[in-house]
């Protein structure tokens, strides 16, 4: 499966992080692929230490921070060797809520996750959870959803300044959790 597939692929399923403090869950209703070649992405300029778990293989956490602000999580999505991923940009909120909004300073329930900053201080994710398998037991993975992916939609991606126009942004339809401007929720 190759990283836009994997975007598309990872609506609907639930990311995971069991803390000692218990169970925090969310469902994945909005992500963006980041594949080979993509100069928005962070594996464009080739593997350094900051990046160095985007090309550990398929089903990796590659965490980092952005705006010295927030951290993001992402799913890496190729071969060994090989920098590409799918950024988690929002979930809708399933286990732990009332911790999520103590980490979130009392946020309303729509904004818990909405937003890949969100998300990530919503799931207590930081660089602690970088370069785990999230596809194999430990403290952060990604289950399957028991509840059916409604339609799935697609837009070009949000904040970028290099390769604007590609629509590599995928989300479930009519979800209040969905980040980003109204006209890219529908």
């Amino acid at each position: 499966m190759d990283t836009v597939e994997l975007a598309r692929y990872l609506i609907g399923k639930v990311a995971v992080h069991d803390t000692d403090d218990g169970r925090l869950s969310g469902r994945i209703v909005e992500t963006e692929a980041y594949p080979v070649g993509d100069s928005a992405g962070h594996a464009f300029r080739g593997e350094t230490r900051r990046n160095a778990s985007l090309f550990l293989g398929p089903g990796h956490a590659y965490v980092y921070f952005a705006y010295g602000s927030s951290f993001m999580l992402n799913v890496t999505s190729e071969a060994v060797g090989v920098g590409a991923g799918v950024l988690l940009r929002a979930l809708e909120p399933l286990e732990g809520i009332d911790r999520m909004q103590r980490f979130r300073g009392g946020a309303a329930l729509l904004d818990l996750a909405r937003g890949p900053g969100r998300l990530a201080q919503a799931m207590q994710i930081d660089f602690r959870q970088d370069g785990l398998d999230l596809c194999a037991a430990g403290p952060l993975w990604l289950a399957a959803s028991q509840r059916k992916t409604g339609v799935i939609g697609k837009s070009v991606r949000i904040g970028l300044t290099r390769n604007v126009d590609r629509e590599l942004r995928f989300y479930e339809r009519g979800k209040p959790y969905v980040s980003g401007p109204k006209r890219l929720r529908e």
